[in-house]
């Protein structure tokens, strides 16, 4: 007999079924087959509740890994009305026609303003519109990123070689044996509490490389309510995108 669960996500549920095993002693593994099949491995004797909770854990990691599709973050059109997240608050689009070519994003007043060429039209003016967002992103990821870093490596002690701004559509950042930080530019779109989590995170590898307990103290030194915080970005983490 087929057992399944579901946890809640947000305003969604992640539906699963387990497959237990009594070659399994410890260890349970989730696996996202497609959109909507997750199958999470477990040992005979797991309770029910148990598999529960590490799923809901999961719910983010699954979600980015195709799981959940449908509650991805919408994709947008970019037009006047739709806003899109920066720095944990939602800021509205005002969107104009304009004879020059290209795109140009402005923020002011929390309020983006958006200039698109009127010769643009239907997909290539989305993707055209979006590559402009991605670049503005970026900007203000590099900006804000380094800005953190430098504050919250001297609460740590620690000195990063290089710091860095990509497009890391599975982690939020990483640390690299040479001490060059990389990060995520979606993160600002996440509250600036989260953000600092996440430089918190890759800043405190720079002296315990794994997730031993030492590791975890260095990082409550910064952030004493780091669980918190790790929590919702792993519930908001999917839906920060476009």
């Amino acid at each position: 007999m087929i057992e399944r669960g579901s946890v809640a996500f947000g305003t969604s549920q992640v539906a699963y079924s387990v497959v237990r095993s009594t070659r399994r002693e410890k260890t349970v593994e989730i696996t996202v087959a497609g959109p909507g099949e997750i199958v999470v491995a477990a040992p005979v004797g797991t309770p029910l509740a148990r598999l529960e909770t590490i799923v809901g854990r999961r719910a983010g990691w699954i979600l980015r890994h195709g799981g959940l599709a449908e509650s991805r973050a919408a994709v947008p059109c970019f037009a006047t009305g739709e806003s899109l997240p920066y720095l944990g608050r939602r800021v509205r689009l005002f969107v104009r026609q304009s004879p020059e070519r290209g795109v140009e994003v402005r923020f002011q007043h929390w309020q983006f303003d958006v200039r698109v060429w009127r010769e643009l039209r239907d997909e290539p003016r989305r993707l055209a519109v979006r590559a402009a967002f991605v670049e503005w992103y970026r900007g203000r990821a590099i900006e804000l990123v380094l800005e953190h870093v430098g504050r919250l490596a001297k609460v740590l002690g620690v000195t990063p070689t290089r710091t860095l701004v990509r497009d890391q559509r599975h982690r939020w950042g990483s640390c690299s044996p040479d001490g060059v930080l990389r990060f995520n530019w979606r993160i600002v779109m996440a509250p600036p509490a989260l953000l600092d989590y996440v430089v918190i995170h890759e800043l405190a590898h720079l002296r315990v490389r794994t997730h031993r307990p030492a590791y975890w103290a260095l990082v409550a030194k910064a952030a004493p309510d780091y669980r918190e915080r790790r929590d919702q970005l792993r519930m908001l983490g999917p839906m920060l995108d476009f």
